[in-house]
C-alpha cells in the first residue's frame, strides 16, 4: 500500500519548514508562526488564460506609471515624485507619532486631483472628521469609510473609484473566510494580498497603515514588506515636534532621502530647511557644546551635541545618552582617557542632542569627543566652530563621506571654522577647514586655552 505524501508546516516570517508543528520557529525564532503548508503541490503546472498577451518592451505605455505630486513636498522628496498609480505603500510608525494626522493631510492635498477613500478601523468617521476639521483638511472629494472588513473596502472603492487609497490600518483589517484573529500572521498576509489585488488591478495608488513592534520592527509577517512597493518608517519622539519620514524600500525613487515635518496643534507641515531646529541660540558660548554636521539620506543637517561631566563619589559613574548611540558614546569616552587624557572614571557624563534628533552616524563622534572634553575642563569652544568625523580606538580622526555638501551646510548657516579628517580637506568658501590626525591634535585646534597653557 502506497504511504500517503505528509503535510509539513512552514513559517510565515521566513519560510522555514519542518516536518512537524513547533510553537517557535527555528531558524527567525519568531513565536506562533508555524502554520501547516499540506501536502506538496504537484510540480506539473496546466497553462491557463492569460489577461494580457506579453508585448514587446517599447511598446509599453509609461504615461500612466508617472508619479503623481501629493501636494506635500516633503513626501513627495521621499517617494521620488509622488505616489504611482496601482503602487502600493506600507506606512509604519509607532503609536501617537502621527501617521493618521499625515495621512489626512496627504488625503486633503490629494482630493483636490481626484476623488480619495480614507478608510478607517480604528475610529469611527465622526472621530476622523474632528481631526480634519481641526487641521483644516476638509474636501468634497474626500470620503471617509469605518470597516473592519476587507470585502467592505472592496465595495467602496467599486463604489467611489478613488484615485487615492488609504486603509488605516492593515490590523485592524479581516478576512471573514480565513480563519484567524485580526492582525494574526494569517489575517495581515490575506488582507494585504487582497488589497494590492485591487490596487494593481484598478490602478489606485493605495497607503496601508502598520503597527510595529516593541523592537521598532512593522508588525506582521516579514513577507508584507515584501509583497509592497514601497516601506516608509515615520519616526519621531513624542515630547518632541519633529518627524522624520524615511523610506526604507522604495521600487520608484531614491531609499536615501529624508522628509522633516513639525507636527503641531494646527496640524503638520513641511520642514525643507530643518537644520534650525537642532541648535541652541545663545549669546555666549558654553562649555560642553560642539556643533556637527550628519547626513540624513543626502540631506546634511546641522545638529548640536550637548555634553555635562559632573564629578561624582559613586563607585561606578553614571553614563546616560539622549539621542545618540550607547555603544558609540562608550567607545568615545574611553579614547578620551586613554588617548586624550580627558580623565573621566571619577565623573559622571550625561550626553543629549537639541531637538530631540536622533545622531547613529560615526561622523558625530569627533564632536561628541570635543562636548565632553570641554565639559570635562570648563572650556568654551570658540564661536562658529564645527566638528566632523568618526573616531577609531586608536584615537585617529577617520574621513566620512559627504563632506563638501556638510561643510556647505555649515557655511550657510553661519559657520567659520570646521575641524574635519586630514586629507579631507575640501576649500569652501566662508568657512576654515582645519585638518587633524587624532583626537589629541582636535582638542589643540579646537581649546585655544589649553594650547596657551601648554606654551
Amino acid at each position: 500500500m502506497a504511504k500517503s505524501a505528509k503535510s509539513s508546516f512552514r513559517c510565515a516570517e521566513c519560510g522555514w519548514t519542518t516536518l512537524k508543528w513547533v510553537g517557535r520557529c527555528g531558524e527567525c525564532q519568531a513565536w506562533g508562526t508555524v502554520e501547516e503548508a499540506g501536502a506538496p503541490a504537484p510540480t506539473a503546472v496546466a497553462p491557463t488564460r492569460v489577461a494580457t498577451s506579453a508585448r514587446p518592451i517599447t511598446e509599453i505605455d509609461v504615461e500612466t506609471a508617472h508619479a503623481a505630486p501629493t501636494g506635500l513636498d516633503e513626501l513627495d522628496r521621499v517617494l521620488g515624485g509622488g505616489v504611482v498609480p496601482g503602487g502600493v505603500m506600507l506606512l509604519a510608525g509607532e503609536p501617537g507619532v502621527g501617521k493618521s494626522t499625515l495621512l489626512l493631510e496627504v488625503a486633503a492635498l490629494s482630493a483636490d486631483a481626484g476623488p480619495v477613500l480614507y478608510v478607517t478601523g480604528e475610529e469611527s468617521t465622526g472621530q476622523v472628521r474632528l481631526r480634519a476639521e481641526r487641521l483644516g483638511a476638509l474636501s468634497p472629494k474626500l470620503f471617509l469609510a469605518a470597516e473592519t472588513t476587507v470585502g467592505a473596502v472592496a465595495s467602496h472603492v467599486d463604489a467611489v473609484a478613488p484615485a487615492l487609497l488609504i486603509v488605516d490600518s492593515v490590523q485592524t483589517m479581516s478576512a471573514p473566510e480565513v480563519s484567524g484573529v485580526p492582525g494574526g500572521v494569517t489575517q495581515v498576509r490575506e488582507v494585504a494580498g487582497a488589497l494590492i489585488r485591487i490596487a494593481k488591478e484598478r490602478g489606485i495608488a493605495t497607503v496601508l497603515v502598520g503597527h510595529v513592534t516593541k523592537d521598532g520592527s512593522i508588525a506582521g509577517p516579514r513577507m508584507l514588506e515584501h509583497l509592497v512597493d514601497v516601506v516608509l518608517q515615520f519616526e519621531g519622539d513624542r515630547h518632541s515636534r519633529l518627524r522624520m519620514l524615511r523610506a526604507v524600500k522604495n521600487r520608484y525613487g531614491p531609499t536615501d532621502e529624508i522628509g522633516c515635518f513639525d507636527l503641531g496643534e494646527a496640524g503638520i507641515i513641511g520642514l525643507p530647511d530643518p537644520s534650525g531646529l537642532f541648535l541652541t541660540r545663545r549669546n555666549e558660548p558654553v562649555p560642553g557644546t560642539c556643533v556637527t554636521v550628519t547626513l540624513e539620506g543626502r540631506r546634511p543637517l546641522i545638529a548640536e551635541v550637548q555634553a555635562l561631566v559632573a564629578p561624582t563619589n559613586l563607585p561606578q559613574p553614571r553614563r546616560a545618552t539622549s539621542g545618540l548611540d550607547q555603544a558609540r558614546v562608550n567607545m568615545a569616552l574611553a579614547v578620551l582617557e586613554r588617548r586624550a587624557g580627558v580623565r573621566l572614571a571619577n565623573a559622571d557624563v550625561y550626553l543629549s542632542t537639541v531637538g530631540g534628533v536622533r545622531l547613529g552616524e560615526p561622523s558625530v563622534d569627533l564632536a561628541l569627543a570635543l562636548a565632553v572634553a570641554g565639559s570635562a575642563r570648563d572650556e568654551a569652544l570658540p564661536r562658529g566652530l564645527a566638528a566632523l568625523g568618526e573616531v577609531g580606538l586608536a584615537g585617529e580622526v577617520r574621513a566620512v563621506d559627504g563632506v563638501e555638501r556638510r561643510l556647505i551646510e555649515a557655511q550657510r548657516l553661519g559657520f567659520t571654522r570646521a575641524i574635519v579628517p586630514r586629507h579631507s580637506e575640501v576649500p569652501v568658501e566662508g568657512i576654515e577647514v582645519v585638518g587633524v590626525d587624532d583626537v589629541s591634535e582636535a582638542l589643540a585646534s579646537a581649546l585655544p586655552a589649553r594650547r596657551r597653557r601648554s606654551h
